[in-house]
């Protein structure tokens, strides 16, 4: 934990100084996306062992996106959001950051091979959730048609969901060779640290005294009541072990840094979706180890 906050630490320190070359963020970002995180899949999935209740991690994520949208569309009246507020809120609320900041946690806090299990609830639930569930989102709020042949390019072309079908695959097939798995592992390693550092590089925490009411509002709901969710219904279904666990943990994460980047594309309230964003990464690091002590 000590590592991963000295990373996030340096990344804010770096972006406050204005160290950072222009575009390093998102330099970063594609080599997280893009390399460390297909090269953790590969590494981890093929190890894992499959049984019935897999298919909760994913459709956990799901849950919390749908109960977010019914929840939050009642409870716009009442605090008298705008229609760009609400997109907000509810793309902010309801999808979690479980890669950048959920993968280092889950490694911290469950050892490695949990990860495998975070691979399937954030690839199968969250990263589908964001590129079908979220554009329709934007979509609404924004009166945008979404275009349905791009959201399945970008999901069948998406580097990590390849790696997430190749590992399951290989799962039932084969082992990768020595070499293989030495250079997967040395790839692997540098998700942490750096999807940190560019958490920190991207953190706003200006503006708090302007959003304070949806502040509360939206991280109580994502980092307390979205993981109370979920641990109740795992429960009722009889969920069990790792399953249940990264299932709560991940429903427990901050906001996701791409909904943030889809809600300002749709002009979707920018400064809330960030605030949100950063006071809800920083807090997460509190709440996240309470939920895996709770479970």
């Amino acid at each position: 934990m000590s590592v991963m906050l000295f990373c996030i630490v340096l990344g804010l320190v770096v972006a406050h100084w204005g160290w950072a070359p222009e575009g390093l963020s998102k330099s970063l970002n594609w080599w997280v996306l893009n390399i460390a995180t297909p090269a953790t899949v590969l590494e981890i999935v093929p190890q894992l062992q499959f049984n019935t209740s897999l298919w909760f991690l994913a459709v956990s994520m799901w849950l919390i996106f749908a109960a977010t949208w019914a929840c939050f569309h009642a409870l716009a009246k009442y605090f008298q959001w705008s229609r760009n507020t609400l997109g907000a809120m509810i793309l902010m609320a309801g999808l979690g950051n479980t890669s950048f900041v959920g993968f280092p946690l889950i490694e911290a806090l469950r050892g490695k091979e949990a990860l495998a299990y975070a691979a399937i609830a954030d690839q199968v639930g969250a990263f589908l959730a964001i590129n079908i569930g979220g554009i329709l989102v934007a979509a609404f709020y924004t009166g945008v048609k979404p275009n349905a042949q791009a959201i399945a390019r970008k999901i069948v072309l998406f580097p990590p969901f390849v790696a997430l079908l190749l590992a399951l695959v290989l799962s039932m097939t084969s082992s990768l060779p020595v070499t293989t798995d030495v250079l997967l592992s040395r790839l692997s390693s540098t998700l942490a640290p750096l999807a940190l550092f560019s958490v920190g590089l991207q953190l706003r925490l200006h503006a708090l005294k302007h959003h304070t009411t949806q502040l509360f509002v939206g991280l109580s709901w994502k980092l307390g009541i979205a993981p109370v969710l979920i641990l109740s219904i795992g429960r009722l279904l009889n969920i069990q072990g790792q399953t249940l666990t990264v299932s709560v943990l991940e429903a427990a994460m901050a906001p996701m840094i791409s909904a943030a980047i889809l809600a300002e594309q749709h002009d979707l309230n920018p400064p809330l979706a960030n605030l949100l964003v950063g006071v809800g990464i920083l807090l997460s690091f509190i709440t996240v180890p309470l939920w895996n002590f709770l479970v």
